[in-house]
């Protein structure tokens, strides 16, 4: 009998470690691009915040105890803190705002993974770490442009 991956009442260990294993297998590439271009947060900080948005929601639907709704209201503001302290502001310049946006949608795709909503968190992990990488010549682009 296959085991129901969206079921968690009764789940075998294997498929909340699959859920959890995903989740920071899925921030893993973030991390390193971030640690890679000397940012903050990186390798670390990214499948931590994955990893515990899923065991969140997991705890909560595993225990029944949790509205689901609520929980994730908590995650979104908690995650949303969490990212406001690597944003930095430097007389007229701010910087962090795209590693601040990279950690909460990091939380998104931990979130997507405990939900069964893997093709969500899939996409996700993939356009961040589209953004992050292939914007940056134009973000450099812009910036030494004077705005008009």
């Amino acid at each position: 009998m296959t085991p129901d991956w969206n079921s968690l009442s009764n789940a075998p260990a294997i498929v909340v470690a699959g859920k959890i294993g995903l989740a920071y297998v899925l921030a893993l590439p973030t991390g390193w691009y971030s640690e890679k271009e000397g940012h903050a947060v990186g390798i670390r900080t990214f499948p931590i915040v994955a990893m515990a948005a899923c065991g969140y929601l997991l705890v909560s639907r595993i225990s029944g105890e949790g509205d689901v709704s609520r929980v994730l209201q908590g995650l979104i503001a908690g995650i949303g803190f969490v990212g406001g302290g690597a944003i930095i502001k430097d007389g007229m310049s701010v910087h962090g705002t795209s590693t601040a946006a990279s950690i909460w949608n990091t939380g998104a795709i931990g979130a997507a993974c405990a939900l069964g909503s893997y093709e969500v968190a899939i996409i996700l992990a993939f356009l961040n770490l589209l953004t992050m990488k292939a914007l940056v010549p134009i973000k450099k682009r812009l910036d030494q442009e004077p705005f008009k």
